[in-house]
């Protein structure tokens, strides 16, 4: 009787350790689940937080950008209808545009060499100095314009960092 009174009783004791390792294994597996669920919820918080941040940012760049842009352009508009004020008719008569200026010129917009072709001191047809001061002008303005673009975005990048 006592052998067997002895198995029971070791029987009972895996029994009730099996139970008691089932239930710790639950148990913890349930916290472990419970902390990534809020750590991910904290991540969740964290990417709209930023999503909110940088639309924010956005819209206050934007219309930095576009109020600066809007001024850049006044001015440029303004200098263009100037452009007979300071560079009168006078001025286009008594001045010659040479093709060489026109191909050094348009060479320097590409970002390439110039290439040499008929006569460099040629008159260039149809092209006066008042043409030529508007396009430069007009050039101006266009680079004035991309600077306010790039500081608007380097205004952007600061302010998402």
């Amino acid at each position: 009787m006592s052998l067997i009174f002895w198995l029971y009783g070791a029987l009972t004791l895996l029994i009730a350790a099996a139970i008691s390792l089932g239930l710790g294994w639950v148990v913890g597996s349930r916290h472990v689940q419970a902390r990534c669920d809020s750590a991910a919820a904290e991540q969740r918080l964290a990417v709209a937080e930023a999503k909110t941040r940088q639309a924010e940012a956005t819209v206050q760049v934007v219309t930095q950008y576009v109020d600066r842009v809007q001024v850049v352009r006044e001015k440029g508009d303004t200098i263009l209808k100037e452009v007979p004020v300071y560079v009168p008719i006078q001025s286009d008569a008594a001045c010659t545009i040479h093709r060489g200026f026109v191909s050094l010129h348009d060479a320097a917009a590409a970002g390439e060499l110039p290439h040499a072709t008929g006569d460099p001191d040629a008159p260039a047809e149809g092209l006066t100095l008042s043409t030529v001061a508007g396009t430069i002008a007009s050039n101006y303005q266009s680079c004035h314009e991309n600077a306010e673009q790039l500081k608007a975005l380097q205004d952007w990048i600061r302010q998402l960092r």
